[in-house]
């Protein structure tokens, strides 16, 4: 046959190219990549083979090669928009994005209604915070094409990045209707109803985008999360576990089973599965905190600072993580180790309540009862109606012998809920606390009084 033959190897390099683009479009990244190579090598001028191996490099997400490749292609078509659009996506992926803007702007030079460089220019001005140039970018693409999916999509990321929610789902659903097939849409969109309290859509949308996709493994991770959140628990193990079976090694999955189980207080098994997540990824942050608390809840006190510590070798950054750890070095008794945890909250989250409440605690058992009351009141300053925030503190400074302060704290969380039965007992102690003190100082005025007679 005819289509069989080859006329020297330029028609076979042309084969292999043509090979290479069925190859990506059907997701066979490495084999396309091998197949633009041996066409590469034996005609290396041809541009839009260079830039067809960047795009391939980018499946592979292989940003910087893909970068050196667009540069390649660009050498033998400097004003070729395709590519620096595409170099200009890299940039930003890479989170270069002086660069990635310069590109952008040297294609508004070439041809100003290239719409995607305004539409990719939306993602670059949201990753550096400057989402009024965002949406600047948005309806400069859309007075030249107003039916742009990836558009309301890339708008839709500003929004939610602002926590603009509705006007996000109104873009990602918009994106939908244009491009029902778009990349992770119903995740989006499920991801914003959940970020605005709307479980229901959310769950509706977490399982559409599972049909779409049932092995996409970030939105069942993020799926299991949001079970989790809501109470959950059987069907987020389900999804753990499902994770597992398409990707057995997945430290994360292993975590999420022995936080599971641990809330189930079935402590062994958490501990089975959180050893595994810690073998899975030594640098995943999160399971040897668990254990330590596996490990206190059976008083080996020792083994629960062990792990700590090697928790604290990680750097975690989850505020979660850092409250929980310093509550646990506040009960074992290593203040410095407590203090440090709670200060690199503070350090990045000064409206925490709650790391404001545990330094005072520390400064407390070190007996700087005035610094103590310092973080106290700040904690309550900003979260004034927490009743437990204020009952806490109220039985704090019942501790620290402060009666007065005591009560104005406890008054104040009964104002808040006069029915909490936790709360009506602290007041009881706290009263109890004060009359016992009255009679004492009556008691010391008898006693003056009868020796000065």
């Amino acid at each position: 046959m005819i289509d069989d033959m080859e006329f020297g190897p330029w028609d076979g390099a042309e084969r292999k190219a043509l090979n290479a683009y069925k190859l990506y479009e059907n997701g066979e990244m490495k084999k396309a990549l091998a197949e633009l190579d041996t066409a590469l090598e034996i005609n290396p001028a041809n541009s839009a083979w260079h830039f067809n191996r960047g795009l391939t490099l980018d499946g592979l997400e292989r940003f910087d090669d893909a970068i050196c490749e667009y540069k390649t292609a660009l050498e033998l078509s400097p004003e070729d928009l395709e590519t620096l659009n595409s170099l200009a996506v890299d940039y930003t992926r890479i989170s270069h994005y002086d660069l990635a803007l310069e590109i952008f702007e040297q294609i508004e030079c070439i041809d100003p209604k290239f719409e995607p460089s305004y539409c990719n220019r939306i993602i670059t001005y949201t990753e550096i915070g400057k989402h009024e140039l965002a949406e600047q970018m948005f309806y400069m693409a859309q007075e030249i094409n107003p039916e742009c999916p990836l558009c309301y999509y890339n708008i839709g990321n500003s929004l939610f990045g602002r926590q603009k929610y509705e006007k996000a789902i109104w873009c990602w659903e918009k994106t939908a209707l244009l491009e029902p097939e778009h990349p992770q849409i119903n995740y989006r969109i499920a991801q914003a109803h959940w970020a605005n309290g709307n479980y229901t859509s959310a769950h509706l949308h977490f399982l559409q985008e599972l049909r779409n996709n049932p092995g996409d493994i970030d939105v069942i991770l993020d799926f299991g999360l949001f079970l989790l959140e809501t109470d959950k628990l059987y069907m987020a193990k389900e999804k753990f576990h499902r994770i597992l079976e398409l990707r057995p090694n997945f430290a994360p999955a292993m975590h999420y089973l022995g936080e599971i189980a641990f809330v189930m207080d079935r402590y062994a098994e958490a501990a089975k599965w959180l050893t595994k997540a810690m073998k899975a990824d030594r640098k995943l942050s999160g399971p040897r905190f668990r254990l330590a608390q596996c490990e206190l809840i059976a008083d080996r006190q020792a083994k629960a600072i062990e792990y700590l510590m090697d928790e604290m070798d990680l750097n975690p950054d989850d505020i979660d993580i850092l409250l929980s750890m310093a509550s646990m070095f506040l009960y074992l008794g290593r203040l410095d180790y407590a203090s440090h945890c709670l200060l690199k909250i503070t350090d990045n989250d000064e409206t925490n309540a709650k790391a404001f409440y545990y330094l005072g605690l520390a400064q407390a058992i070190r007996g700087g009862y005035d610094d103590a009351s310092s973080f106290f009141e700040h904690a309550i300053s900003l979260e004034p109606n927490n009743l437990r925030l204020l009952r806490d503190c109220g039985l704090a400074y019942l501790k620290m012998g402060d009666l007065a302060m005591a009560k104005e704290m406890i008054e104040s969380a009964c104002s808040v809920n006069a029915d909490d039965p936790d709360t009506l007992s602290v007041y009881r102690r706290i009263k109890r606390a004060i009359l016992w003190q009255k009679v004492t100082d009556l008691l010391a005025k008898i006693s003056l009084g009868c020796r000065k007679k």
